[in-house]
């Protein structure tokens, strides 16, 4: 058996501390891509009872990714070019708006462009402007907390898809 070696790198170009949660993200990310490549779009659209559909928790993750950076972190309006990504509105009747009909590949295009947006704004962010807290209205957040958050929120999701796709998979109707 191959041994494992299980440690948290830095991601390069980031101040070192930054750069070790930034890596933590990329890692839930990665197993998720790795698991869905070449799921069928039957996979990724169907929905289990009342659950929300693979496609639909994918595109929420990169939504809320997208929202935490241009609210939370830069206090801006978001890009054009990532606000085209988001055709739907984020929620209906209070509930995750059912996103279907794209391949994991355009997932893929949406989480991986989303990611390289979020992970160049950190390039040249210092342990200052990271632990600066940014005030809004309802609360005041850092940069680092975002992070942390996100991690926090992918890796629930992530539960969430991996138990789908097991029954899924293991469901013959």
């Amino acid at each position: 058996m191959e041994r494992k070696v299980l440690l948290v790198s830095s991601l390069p170009e980031y101040e070192e501390e930054i750069g070790r949660l930034l890596w933590c993200l990329e890692d839930v990310r990665r197993t998720i891509i790795t698991r869905l490549i070449g799921i069928s779009q039957s996979l990724i659209d169907r929905k289990l009872g009342e659950r929300q559909s693979i496609g639909t928790l994918l595109y929420h993750i990169a939504l809320i990714e997208a929202d935490w950076l241009y609210a939370e972190v830069l206090e801006t309006d978001w890009d054009p070019e990532i606000s085209a990504l988001f055709p739907l509105e984020h929620r209906t009747d209070g509930n995750l708006s059912h996103f279907e009909g794209e391949s994991i590949e355009e997932h893929f295009y949406r989480l991986n462009k989303v990611r390289e947006v979020f992970l160049s704004h950190f390039r040249s962010m210092d342990l200052s402007d990271w632990r600066k807290p940014r005030v809004l209205e309802h609360y005041d957040v850092t940069p680092e907390w975002v992070v942390y958050h996100l991690i926090e929120h992918e890796s629930h999701h992530r539960g969430q898809i991996f138990q789908m796709l097991r029954e899924l998979r293991n469901d013959k109707c």
